[in-house]
């Protein structure tokens, strides 16, 4: 939950709900390809699938996982998915061809001790002792088990233990956190070491554990040809000067599984302007959009579109 923090007429009315991330721009962005297309229905040699994606965000409750078992690419012969990005400028794009955002996967601990009071600590078993090991090795395996050449971040999002009482050792700590990788090799040796550390250390400080490890989103992974073309219908659009190729991204997107589908590619609409205030990162309390921005969006996937059905690269 966030609690938007822009002052303008459009700001969310609902506590701790907002826009925080683009999508209510994708659906504009989206509405404005399909009315550029309908203006030119006769001449498409295809059927173009418009697919408006609820619950990105989800997890294991993927909206993308939900409407492939519904059959929202069945018949469908490649794909192409645009997001805003407020970290590059308003009037350029970004684009990746091969793996371009991270698999997440996610863990949840609980860590069970025997609470006693802090003055006799010999009395307990301090599960706190054994979250904050676990913190830090935790943080050892990217760097001692996983291979230079590779990508891959390993972080804890939350440690709780204990209630307002300062003298009191608790009975458990929670902890939560995220994995992000980009192929399963690593994905597999990253699982396996957090599992082998936490059962260690948790015998280690005589604790017992519970652990949800849960492989949430796959990777990422951009066809070459179809992204290929998505970067020349962005050049097209903006100028060549304008279109870059993007690092890999660490952040996730259920994107991924119409992938495992069908041939695609997944590229970044740039939405970010200082003088208005629109480069704050997303998922950030003043997060907002460069609407200057959305037409060219809509040009994009509606070019996109056109190239994909006829091989011409049009705006």
């Amino acid at each position: 939950p966030l609690q938007e923090e822009n002052k303008v007429p459009y700001a969310s009315q609902t506590p701790c709900v907002m826009h925080a991330c683009g999508h209510d721009a994708h659906t504009a962005i989206l509405l404005g390809a399909a009315k550029i297309l309908a203006e030119i229905r006769d001449e498409l040699p295809g059927t173009v699938r418009f697919i408006f994606q609820p619950a990105e965000e989800c997890g294991l409750r993927s909206g993308a996982k939900v409407m492939l078992d519904e059959g929202a690419l069945d018949g469908v012969d490649s794909i192409g998915g645009l997001h805003v990005w407020s970290l590059a400028p308003t009037g350029t794009a970004l684009y990746r061809s091969g793996p371009v955002m991270a698999a997440a996967d996610a863990w949840y601990l609980t860590i069970k001790g025997k609470g006693g009071h802090g003055s006799a600590p010999e009395n307990s078993i301090d599960p706190t002792i054994t979250a904050a090991n676990l913190v830090l090795n935790l943080q050892a395996i990217v760097g001692r088990e996983v291979s230079a050449r590779e990508t891959a971040v390993v972080s804890t999002g939350v440690v709780k233990a204990g209630e307002t009482v300062f003298n009191i050792i608790p009975d458990s700590v929670t902890m939560n956190g995220t994995v992000r990788t980009f192929n399963k090799e690593v994905q597999d040796t990253i699982e396996a070491a957090i599992r082998r550390v936490i059962a260690g250390l948790c015998a280690a400080g005589r604790c017992e554990f519970e652990l949800d490890y849960r492989r949430n989103l796959p990777a990422t992974v951009n066809n070459h040809e179809v992204t290929m073309t998505a970067k020349a219908v962005c050049e097209y659009v903006l100028g060549a000067d304008k279109v870059k190729e993007t690092e890999l991204i660490m952040g996730s997107e259920d994107f991924s599984y119409f992938e495992q589908k069908v041939p695609g590619t997944f590229f970044f609409l740039g939405t970010g302007n200082p003088e208005k205030e629109t480069n704050n990162p997303h998922h950030h309390p003043r997060f907002d959009l460069d609407e200057d921005a959305l037409p060219a969006g809509s040009a994009m996937l509606a070019g996109f579109a056109w190239a994909q059905l006829t091989g011409e690269v049009r705006g």
